[in-house]
């Protein structure tokens, strides 16, 4: 049996990879790590996240996006909703991204689901969406997925 160590990295496909970078470095953390060169003259850009092992690696886009920009918490078809990231406060995040803070919906309070949780979901310079949240805790027992 085969045992997964680590989920390691998100692959993403950018409009403007260099914008990208930009707002994934200033704002959350991550930093460059490595550019792996393509024999097509294309790059490959892996950002890591602090001193963890999660890297977002960026693609520089080569075709226009087939579906319409994503809206609100993201896409409600099959596929990937949104990134998520913990902070310490919704607010305090927003004020640091300032003029970069493209909100799509929120900021929400879900205390009727767990006390203290506090959600606000913004666009990347891709439009992708990215939920900002505060206050997430695990729950002790978790139920099974009802059927």
């Amino acid at each position: 049996m085969n045992v997964m160590q680590i989920f390691s990295q998100v692959a993403i496909t950018c409009e403007d990879a260099i914008a990208t970078e930009k707002f994934y470095t200033q704002y959350f953390g991550f930093r460059r790590a490595r550019v792996a060169e393509l024999p097509d003259g294309a790059q490959i850009v892996f950002l890591k996240m602090g001193d963890s092992a999660f890297y977002l690696e960026l693609f520089q886009a080569t075709e226009d996006s087939p579906v319409p920009a994503a809206t609100n918490d993201g896409p409600q078809y099959p596929g990937v909703r949104h990134l998520a990231f913990k902070v310490a406060s919704v607010d305090a995040k927003l004020v640091e991204l300032g003029g970069a803070a493209d909100v799509t919906l929120g900021p929400l309070n879900f205390d009727d689901y767990i006390p203290g949780w506090r959600t606000v979901w913004i666009a990347d310079p891709d439009g992708r969406i990215i939920e900002l949240s505060e206050g997430f805790t695990d729950q002790e027992n978790p139920p099974q997925l009802a059927a």
